[in-house]
């Protein structure tokens, strides 16, 4: 896989799977444009860079559309143009219909499902003069139902959804969109989202249970997912929901 002269934005790059992501695109040759909330993250990760070029970067809150339209705006200065968009930024909280809240609700919608929204929206003329294509971080959420993540769950459903109906919109114009469908991935996500370390343990534990293979993912295996999707090789994909979840998606309630 070869991403030399494509350029790649990456939202929620600072850590996690959009740092990995970044990583392993600075290696194929991509030029990158990297955003997130923390410039001293963003930093943290371009140092960790090994391509040619150093990843331009933009703080920003991709939450605040001022901030949306200056991301792209930016990126298109430095670079000319766009090829792919990774949308990686998300945010995850407990809450059950019980106990959640309309504040809940619309925070995690507008981090997980409206930035994307408007930042796709945004990019699409874009990519349709490179016939690049956009690579949607979901979950495995997004498939199948659990308790206790109500607003999360609805977020990544409607992730997928998006996913494959702007993938019919777009494919007259040879723009792909595809989005990759994680089960539990070892990064800050839970907690930042209220888990501690020791329940965060626990929950990692459980997962040997949860998922068929017996251990959570990587961010690894998750940015090799995302590489692919945006990679020549998969030239004939689109509107698809790719399952990185070690079977996840495949079980019954355990």
């Amino acid at each position: 896989m070869n991403f030399a002269g494509k350029v790649v934005l990456i939202t929620g790059a600072s850590s996690g799977i959009g740092a990995r992501t970044a990583q392993k695109l600075s290696q194929l040759g991509a030029s990158l444009s990297l955003t997130g909330r923390k410039l001293e993250n963003l930093e943290k990760v371009a140092s960790e860079c090994k391509g040619n070029d150093q990843p331009f970067l933009i703080p920003g809150d991709i939450t605040n559309e001022n901030d949306t339209k200056r991301i792209l705006e930016e990126t298109i200065k430095k670079f000319g143009k766009l090829d792919v968009l990774v949308n990686n930024a998300g945010i995850i909280e407990t809450g059950t219909i019980e106990n959640t809240s309309l504040e809940q609700y619309d925070r995690i919608m507008n981090t997980n499902m409206r930035s994307i929204y408007h930042l796709t929206m945004l990019a699409v003329p874009h990519l349709i003069k490179t016939q690049g294509n956009v690579v949607n971080v979901s979950s495995v959420n997004g498939i199948r139902s659990f308790p206790g993540v109500l607003a999360y769950n609805l977020s990544k459903t409607a992730v997928d959804q998006f996913t494959r109906c702007v993938a019919l919109e777009l494919a007259p114009k040879n723009v792909r969109i595809n989005s990759v469908n994680p089960g539990v991935t070892v990064t800050n996500l839970h907690k930042r989202g209220g888990m501690d370390e020791a329940t965060y343990a626990k929950f990692l534990e459980h997962s040997k249970t949860t998922h068929p293979l017996g251990r959570a993912g990587t961010t690894d295996e998750l940015a090799n997912a995302i590489i692919f999707l945006a990679s020549d090789q998969a030239t004939f994909i689109t509107g698809a929901s790719l399952p990185v979840d070690g079977g996840r998606h495949a079980t019954c309630l355990r």
